[in-house]
């Protein structure tokens, strides 16, 4: 490993069983959900008794302990979020992995020096991504697994903590911008429980077939690249799986372990545990496109099972962590004394009883020396014992053992009292309100993805016009009036320099606002003196994120379309709120072309992706731009039920339709139409769990 920087290593934790398995292969640190506020609500997850014995647990083993607390919150939940806060400043959890701006509110007032970890569902993946968490009070950043070595490198040059996946799971989709559990099954990936339906069938070659899995990619391994992630400064290595079982925790963090020491990791066995076909380096390395793609088949679970007891070996014994040494003096007339040194220079003394005199045999060195190296199946490994011991003075082996297991436990102690508390005022924070007026008329948006798409639509009652960043030279050229344009930025951004070069260019021609749907868009819009509007993949979805959004400079925010329509109304009135009232949601971002996967030839595009009902699903193609997004199948319409919205604003989405089509989209809005065809309400009145 590099001198300079030695990362953390970083275990998941799904339960007491994950955890032992974690701290006994090896981890620097771990990551636990409690019963509430996970991304990972399927685990096992850790009561608050729990969390209180994992946080000892951790602490006297020298390990750092951070829980998740990543998932979206609703009005009604953000007081039960603030106890949940207060409980890890209190018990000394050592920093909140975090995706909902809330958290960060209730931190600034009430612990303000308190750790917080931006997750990797805020989809930071650029150096204005890191300086905008920055600016919110995140210590460290989690990164989207998208990102490549060089991107890696140049965040983390910045003054933020970098934490990096190195293993596990890879989604599809960016992390914070799936949708599609919470818009198929209204299990939502953003409040932890999402159903995996992009492991089902899905293909692209607009058939319905049973053995094509164009949405599941193969797992994460980096082991290969430890070194690299090293000397680029990450601070953090990060395994995935908190949902997967002991065996795999202690596999894999052994595995990462061993690399971090110099030594070899088995990757046969890391593989057999769980893989899906194998593994991938692909977004690290760039190497994107068919190789990337695998998903479970019956000789992985088979590999599995024939594994899985030699893995629990790794975990059946204590970690040896700690080297110990014990002073042991025993006076006539004095109460026996132990003190015990670590290698790290902590120590602890404890007493016993006044020895007796010896009758049969006397207390010796080789006596003395027995029992205190008794350490079994301990964190420690015996260093050295000093016996200081009168003649004429009898012990017990049963005191002796006490008095070792007594300072072995204070020194303990003393270990876990080291890492740090924090203070919570809870008298500081309010959840009181400014409500909301009842608003009418809404006003009318659209956001199309051409000028040519609303060349037959009357844009004179629409307020605002957002078109993607790089149409500004043909929106300049239409005749339309140019403060009604809102540019949209990239959602995903392999080059950021690129996308601020262009938003320059299209700020001296006159345009003054743009959309920004991540961190790093706030920064990029206000540095360069455009007015920002909030886009939906900024996830607000309750009162305390729309007040940080309104500190971060937006001047309006499109709230989450995983809200209900009653959730919308009753939010706090800190910003002009609006949401997605017509089109074909996107339910994927993603780094990858899917269609490219399966077809291996742009030329041959389908365009399209099908399940395995038959269902068509869009794919709108930003290849210039880095991303792609996989679109609902069904069109969200609102056209009839736009009373039951206190909003300011409802944007009308185009993405694939024709001109004519948005035209008829736009006269069917205003006079309130309802729809003839199949279409969705979308979550606005069945919600998510």
């Amino acid at each position: 490993m590099s001198e300079k920087n030695i990362p953390e290593l970083l275990a998941p934790c799904g339960s007491f069983e994950s955890l032992e398995a974690a701290l006994r292969a090896g981890a620097d640190a771990v990551y636990i959900g409690g019963k509430s506020f996970s991304a990972r609500q399927n685990a096992e997850n850790f009561s608050d008794e729990d969390i209180e014995k994992a946080v000892f647990e951790c602490h006297r083993q020298g390990v750092k302990i951070y829980r998740a607390i990543n998932t979206l919150v609703f009005d009604s939940k953000l007081s039960e979020l603030a106890q949940e806060i207060e409980k890890c400043c209190k018990l000394g959890i050592d920093g909140i992995i975090s995706q909902d701006l809330a958290v960060c509110e209730i931190v600034r007032l009430a612990c303000p020096s308190y750790p917080i970890h931006a997750s990797t569902q805020m989809t930071v993946h650029t150096a204005d991504g890191v300086r905008e968490a920055k600016l919110l009070g995140f210590k460290r950043v989690v990164v989207s697994r998208e990102c490549s070595e060089k991107t890696i490198r140049e965040l983390c040059a910045l003054d933020t903590e970098i934490e990096a996946f190195v293993h596990g799971a890879l989604c599809m989709s960016v992390s914070g911008q799936c949708y599609m559990s919470a818009v198929i099954g209204s299990r939502s990936a953003n409040r932890g429980l999402c159903a995996g339906a992009c492991r089902l069938p899905f293909s692209a070659a607009l058939k319905t077939d049973k053995n094509a899995y164009d949405l599941s990619l193969k797992d994460l391994c980096l082991a290969d690249y430890v070194e690299k992630m090293s000397k680029a400064g990450v601070a953090s290595l990060k395994i995935e799986g908190r949902m997967k079982r002991p065996e795999y925790v202690a596999a894999s963090t052994d595995a990462y372990r061993r690399v971090l020491d110099g030594e070899t990791a088995d990757i046969d066995r890391l593989r057999a545990v769980f893989s899906r076909s194998g593994f991938t380096d692909g977004y690290f390395t760039g190497r994107l496109g068919r190789d990337m793609f695998g998903f479970r088949q019956k000789e992985d679970v088979l590999a599995a099972s024939e594994v899985l007891p030699s893995l629990r070996e790794i975990y059946r014994k204590e970690r040896k962590r700690f080297e110990i040494s014990f002073l042991v003096k025993i006076k006539d007339g004095d109460k026996i004394s132990v003190f015990a040194r670590d290698n790290f220079g902590l120590s602890a003394e404890v007493r016993g009883d006044i020895p007796q005199k010896a009758v049969n045999k006397e207390a010796d060195e080789e006596f003395v020396k027995k029992q205190f190296s008794k350490l079994g199946d301990s964190i420690y490994s015996l260093k050295n014992i000093s016996p200081e011991i009168e003649e004429g003075l009898s012990v017990s082996a049963s005191a002796l053992n006490e008095l070792r297991r007594r300072a072995v436990f204070e020194l303990d102690k003393k270990r876990a009292e080291r890492f740090q508390t924090w203070d919570f005022d809870k008298n500081i924070l309010s959840l009181n309100f400014p409500k909301r007026l009842n608003i009418k008329p809404k006003k009318l948006r659209i956001s199309a993805q051409s000028v040519s798409q609303l060349s037959q639509t009357d844009l004179s009652r629409a307020e605002l016009i957002t078109l993607p960043l790089w149409e500004w030279k043909n929106a300049a050229e239409s005749g339309i009036d140019i403060s009604k344009i809102v540019l949209s930025l990239p959602r995903f951004m392999p080059d950021e320099r690129k996308v601020r070069q262009e938003i320059e260019k299209a700020a001296a021609s006159g345009f003054r606002d743009a959309e920004a749907t991540n961190l790093s868009h706030l920064k990029t819009a206000r540095d360069t003196g455009l007015e920002v509007h909030g886009g939906f993949g900024l996830n607000i979805t309750n009162s305390l994120a729309l007040s940080a959004l309104s500190r971060l400079g937006a001047s309006d925010c499109t709230l989450s379309f995983e809200m209900k329509a009653a959730q919308i109304n009753s939010i706090g009135d800190f910003l002009p709120i609006g949401i997605i009232a017509y089109g074909k949601l996107p339910l994927m971002l993603t780094a990858n072309c899917p269609i490219f996967h399966a077809v291996s030839d742009c030329r041959k595009c389908t365009g399209r992706l099908v399940d395995r009902k038959g269902a068509e699903f869009p794919v709108l193609c930003r290849k210039n731009q880095g991303y792609f997004e996989v679109l609902n199948s069904e069109i969200l319409w609102l056209a009839d039920k736009l009373d039951d919205f206190n909003v300011d604003f409802i944007t009308l989405a185009f993405t694939d339709e024709t001109p004519k089509q948005a035209a008829q989209t736009v006269e069917a809005y205003k006079k309130g139409l309802g729809f003839d065809g199949k279409m969705t309400r979308g979550l606005y009145y069945r919600g998510v769990l």
